[in-house]
């Protein structure tokens, strides 16, 4: 979960809300979203604990179409979109480090690598993604105790717009896409229950521990952030960490702690070349025509996937910029998040007798909160986004079109 949107999403937020206590709610907000939404999909996992994702799920709920479009979703926005965010900002604040670096080059080159390492040896690289996430997990910690003891907490209070009517605007619910790109991953576990020795048992663990150590961590590096350095520094700018680290350390402590986000980007590169080919690995088990993504080669993950994977975020850091695609990436994510929570409510109602080793907590109190933000946040960035919605459009009716060549392809060789 946490990867290049806590790093960078703050300046563009501040800018649009001008307030930094509103910036530190939004971050709340979209943790009490992501809790409710991990614990509405901890219920569907332990229920059906096989790999997938949405893509499984929302086949199952409700029709092979709205799951496949759900796949197509996750291929596309889910994770190939943020592996590009994550190459451009891997590149671009190691260049700033090593200025010969090209950054375009040098974020390619971290897409093929960890592509080669999970295609070859499962182990291998979840073993190299735990030793990171602990480090960067370190590293967070340890700038908001600096920022605790370094900062301004008056800067928290400063802004041109009062935390009120800061939170009743639209923007505030645009706002939250940014919000919601960073907290995603919150359902990953959801991706890989087939690979859970007890899912019944641990998935709901996993989802409900990690979302609320991330919440917690996410709400405090903000703290840091906004308390280390003026809103007038950070507002409208992409590199917001490197900017609290120099207020707060002068330069050399900026380079440091850009090293370490630099650092810190390989273990999120890493769990997204993890979790996405399981989708689309599930998805050619079962059309024939798409056989070839579930390919592995012995001890090493689906070849083929992952290939695929890593192609298309290429494409997408070669041609997309960061705002676009982050705005494009949220609104997709949370359309597809809100057909899989909303169906909790369908197989409580058509299957009641199906067992459920885990019942969500404070149902259906807790999947209506987490629609009711979503469908907030949805709501307003169509309306103040439309070149995002578009995009969005086109990708779910692509995804419709593929499934039906697909079906059709079938349909022929059984005809033949």
């Amino acid at each position: 979960m946490v990867g290049v949107g806590v790093f960078t999403s703050g300046g563009y937020m501040l800018a649009a809300l001008k307030s930094p206590s509103a910036v530190l709610l939004a971050w709340v907000v979209g943790g009490v979203a992501a809790i409710s939404g991990a614990l509405c999909y901890a219920e569907l996992g332990a229920a059906f604990p096989r790999n997938g994702g949405e893509y499984q799920l929302l086949s199952r709920i409700y029709h092979p179409a709205i799951g496949f479009i759900a796949g197509w979703v996750a291929l596309f926005v889910g994770f190939s979109a943020p592996l590009a965010l994550y190459g451009h900002v891997f590149g671009k604040y190691l260049s700033e480090l090593i200025p010969q670096l090209n950054p375009l080059a040098t974020g390619i080159a971290l897409i093929l690598f960890f592509a080669t390492l999970h295609s070859l040896h499962v182990w291998g690289g979840t073993g190299l993604h735990n030793v990171i996430t602990v480090g960067k997990i370190a590293l967070i910690a340890a700038f908001a105790m600096a920022a605790l003891f370094h900062g301004e907490p008056r800067l928290l209070t400063e802004g041109d717009t009062p935390i009120g009517p800061a939170v009743f605007q639209s923007s505030f619910a645009v706002q939250l896409v940014y919000v919601s790109f960073a907290y995603s991953g919150w359902n990953a576990a959801a991706y890989l229950l087939g690979e859970f020795k007890h899912p019944q048992r641990d998935v709901p663990r996993v989802v409900l521990i990690g979302t609320l150590i991330v919440m917690a961590l996410y709400v405090a590096l903000n703290a840091a952030f906004l308390t280390a350095a003026p809103a007038a520094e950070i507002a409208g700018k992409e590199d917001v960490a490197r900017i609290a680290a120099a207020s707060l350390f002068g330069p050399v402590g900026g380079r440091l702690v850009t090293a370490l986000i630099a650092g810190g980007l390989l273990s999120t590169a890493s769990a997204n070349l993890i979790s996405g080919p399981r989708v689309y690995e599930a998805v050619g088990r079962e059309y024939e025509a798409l056989r070839f993504l579930t390919l592995r080669r012995a001890g090493g993950g689906p070849i083929f996937a992952i290939a695929l994977q890593a192609l298309a975020a290429i494409g997408l850091l070669v041609s997309a910029s960061f705002e676009t695609l982050s705005s494009y990436i949220g609104i997709t994510l949370a359309l597809s998040s809100t057909a899989t929570v909303g169906g909790l409510f369908v197989l409580r109602i058509r299957e009641p007798a199906t067992p459920r080793p885990y019942r969500t907590w404070g149902y259906p109190f807790t999947p209506l909160v987490f629609l009711a933000l979503e469908w907030w946040m949805i709501a307003y960035t169509l309306k103040e986004r439309p070149t995002a919605a578009a995009w969005t459009a086109v990708t779910l009716t692509s995804g419709l079109l593929v499934y039906f060549l697909v079906r059709r392809a079938a349909s022929g060789r059984q005809a033949g």
